[in-house]
């Protein structure tokens, strides 16, 4: 899965505006044939009507994201920084979730919405009735390695 941040969010992260220890940051799951630009594609606003309706399992808004992993903000190791969180589930039901090209994460405490990434899954993916879509520890990293 390839990810990539929009260059709003790195503006805003010079800016001091997101703040990875309070900040609330939520995941959404795209709509079919969506193409994520990363100059564009700045804040939910920009791309919510791109966002995959409502129903079989999946809440349009997304899925808050929990327990942020900061322990790799500075990897000198890697030469990049990065921050994940829990793992994300939906689970379709009552019908097929998707088809979803990927999914986009935002910031949800800064007063735009700001866009951090987009998750491409490289390729449109459908989940059947009764399996989860599971999105393993998200992560968005920044520099050399990301």
């Amino acid at each position: 899965m390839a990810t990539e941040t929009s260059n709003h969010y790195k503006a805003e992260l010079h800016k001091g505006n997101i703040d990875f220890t309070s900040d609330t940051f939520k995941i959404i799951l795209m709509d079919t044939g969506f193409t994520f630009d990363k100059d564009a594609d700045a804040t939910l606003s920009d791309v919510s009507a791109n966002e995959l309706s409502n129903g079989n399992g999946y809440t349009t808004g997304g899925e808050t994201l929990a327990n942020v992993d900061t322990s790799s903000i500075e990897n000198d190791t890697s030469d990049r920084s990065e921050v994940s969180w829990d793992t994300v589930t939906w689970t379709a039901s009552g019908g097929s979730l998707g088809p979803t090209p990927g999914a986009i994460i935002y910031d949800d405490t800064t007063a735009d919405d700001t866009i951090v990434a987009y998750l491409d899954f490289d390729g449109e993916e459908t989940i059947p009735s009764g399996t989860p879509l599971n999105i393993n520890t998200p992560t968005i990293r920044l520099g050399d390695s990301a």
